[in-house]
């Protein structure tokens, strides 16, 4: 098991170097920030000045290696718009996107897996097949639409929850999170349910097509034919079946959205990494989108292997494997 580590962390180094060059090539050889940064109107010595304090007149090759020895440090450099660290201003956006990925992701999963497992376990029923409807709409309707149907209702016409903002925080470990205030919680509502439709669709369809089959297997049946009740098959049987592809696309879905919130977050303004993201494209702050584009890497990374190591508690098979 700890061999098994070792190499997933040096394979995840080895991936993590590889994307910091695509990434930086990719960035960097794109436009002139500076075009953006200064007034059109300055003298040329101001504007030679600009570049070589931002370091843009040096080869690619040498502002890489640079890039690469500040990361070393755990410096990733300065936004060139808001003239901060970078890995600051990204650290002070993550705990709004990470509150907001957490409500939808985990909502859907909490909602949607017990809904496809009563699907798949009555599929006749009318529960179930309203169940279904829900899930088609959910993968038919894109989520920008979904977004200004929510603020209509919700927050024009019935005027129940607000249509933007973070709303009032709160410090717990100096950090600031807004689903600990009821006015925060209001504004986290519309933007997670926006975010959670889309997945709750996709958890309940893989939960029911895995109990379908699960319902048909061997185990099952053997489970059944000893006397266990219903219930204590669904629950020891049937959901540790199908838990494996569970964990895995709930593992996917948290970092995609972690990442990629970003439709969500401009509609409903919150002030996360993903309206971060679309402000630095649009200003071409490149540290900014250096960085972000770097954590996304590492956050897929990440959760991937957390996956694979859940894989091993699931699968008592895969534990045999590893201690050999």
């Amino acid at each position: 098991m700890l061999g098994h580590i070792i190499e997933r962390v040096l394979q995840a180094l080895a991936v993590m170097l590889v994307m910091s060059a695509l990434v930086f090539i990719g960035v960097y050889a794109i436009g002139n920030p500076i075009d953006v940064l200064i007034s059109p109107d300055v003298s040329q010595d101001i504007r030679l000045e600009t570049i070589a304090r931002y370091g843009l007149d040096r080869p690619l090759w040498e502002q890489y290696f640079t890039f690469l020895g500040r990361i070393l440090h755990g410096d990733f450099g300065r936004s060139f718009v808001f003239g901060m660290p970078v890995l600051d201003l990204i650290l002070s956006r993550l705990p709004a996107t990470l509150e907001l990925t957490l409500m939808a992701v985990c909502g859907a999963a909490l909602i949607g897996i017990p809904a496809g497992i009563y699907a798949g376990y009555r599929p006749d029923g009318l529960p179930s097949k309203i169940i279904m409807a829900v899930s088609i709409l959910g993968f038919s309707v894109p989520t920008f639409w979904i977004g200004l149907v929510l603020i209509i209702a919700f927050a024009v016409e019935l005027q129940w929850l607000p249509a933007g903002g973070r709303g009032d925080t709160v410090s717990l470990f100096g950090v600031e999170w807004s689903f600990l205030t009821l006015n925060g919680l209001s504004h986290l509502l519309l933007p997670a349910l926006n975010l959670a439709f889309f997945k709750l669709a996709l958890m309940t369809r893989l939960a029911r097509a895995g109990t379908r089959e699960a319902m048909l297997s061997d185990t099952v049946k053997f489970a059944r034919a000893a006397g266990l009740s219903e219930w204590t098959v669904l629950r020891r049987h049937v959901l540790r079946l199908i838990a494996i592809p569970l964990v895995t696309v709930f593992g996917l879905e948290f970092a995609s959205t972690l990442a990629f919130a970003v439709v969500t977050e401009t509609i409903f303004s919150w002030p996360g990494i993903g309206k971060l993201i679309i402000d630095s494209i649009t200003s071409l702050d490149r540290p900014v989108m250096v960085a972000y584009l770097m954590l996304v890497a590492f956050v897929f990374i990440t959760i991937n292997f957390l996956v694979d190591l859940a894989y091993v508690g699931l699968d008592p098979r895969l534990r045999k494997a590893g201690s050999r």
